[in-house]
């Protein structure tokens, strides 16, 4: 949990392979699962991120809340960390984005001026097979945004969570706005 809190690593499998290496345990052995681990992680971002986690989580809310009412052509839907409340200062803000083809977000940030580099990220769907998706990832308010590009299609059905396999969780601009306004 540590690993993940402290040292910005979000890939589940690789933090728990770290720790078992470094307390000596076999990775053979039954390892937590990544339920247990966003617990624990949750657990630890209470007790010891106190102001400055909440405070965190809040500019990344916020940030989020800006990119969508600006991409709020393409259907946005934050995912991810800054979603369920365990964003660190590694964190990005992750945001589905919609579109038919998904390439003309590409082409809007293009004709803004806006700065992006490309990226891409192979998941796994939930019929087993490998996607790759394409990222636009930004700099706003000092926060790094990934846009990540979708068909209208997509809108039906998440993609699985790195966390338990089930559709991830989204939240359309209200949801966010309401999640911030609570806080």
């Amino acid at each position: 949990v540590r690993i993940m809190a402290t040292e910005g690593q979000r890939n589940f499998m690789a933090a728990k392979r770290k720790a078992a290496d470094r307390v000596g345990a076999s990775t053979r052995l039954a390892l937590p699962s990544n339920r247990e681990v966003e617990e624990a992680l949750r657990a630890y971002q209470g007790f010891y991120g106190g102001n400055r986690h909440a405070d965190n989580l809040q500019a990344m809310r916020e940030t989020a809340i800006e990119v969508m009412r600006a991409l709020d052509a393409f259907r946005p839907r934050l995912v991810g960390p800054v979603l369920d409340g365990t964003a660190d200062s590694h964190s990005r803000v992750s945001l589905h984005l919609f579109n038919d083809p998904p390439e003309t977000v590409l082409f809007h940030l293009e004709e803004r001026g806006i700065d992006f580099h490309q990226e891409q990220r192979r998941i796994r769907w939930h019929d087993g097979t490998h996607r790759d998706i394409q990222l636009l990832v930004t700099e706003v308010n000092g926060i790094t945004v990934e846009l990540a590009l979708f068909s209208l299609i997509d809108l039906r059905q998440a993609p699985p969570s790195p966390v338990d396999g089930r559709p991830q969780k989204r939240a359309r601009l209200p949801d966010v706005e309401i999640l911030l306004a609570a806080a």
